[in-house]
C-alpha cells in the first residue's frame, strides 16, 4: 500500500481506524505463526508494520487538518 493509494487517500477517520485494526489483527496472527515456526513469508511482517505506520500517519494528518 502506498500513500497515494485511494484506500488511504479518500478514506475517513473511521474507515482508517477500521483498516488499522484489521492490519494489527493480521500482524498478531503472523506473529503467532512466527512463534510456532509456521510463517511462510517473513517479509509480510515488515510490509504490515509499514502499512500500519502509513495508516497512522494519514490519520494524524487528517486530525491535524481538522483542528
Amino acid at each position: 500500500m502506498k500513500m497515494s493509494d485511494p484506500k488511504l487517500k479518500d478514506s475517513t477517520l473511521v474507515e482508517l481506524s477500521a483498516l488499522g485494526r484489521e492490519l494489527r489483527q493480521e500482524m498478531f496472527n503472523l506473529r503467532l505463526q512466527q512463534a510456532s515456526s509456521q510463517l511462510e513469508k517473513p517479509a509480510r511482517l515488515r510490509t504490515i508494520r509499514r502499512d500500519i505506520a502509513r495508516v497512522e500517519t494519514r490519520m494524524s494528518q487528517m486530525r491535524k487538518k481538522a483542528a
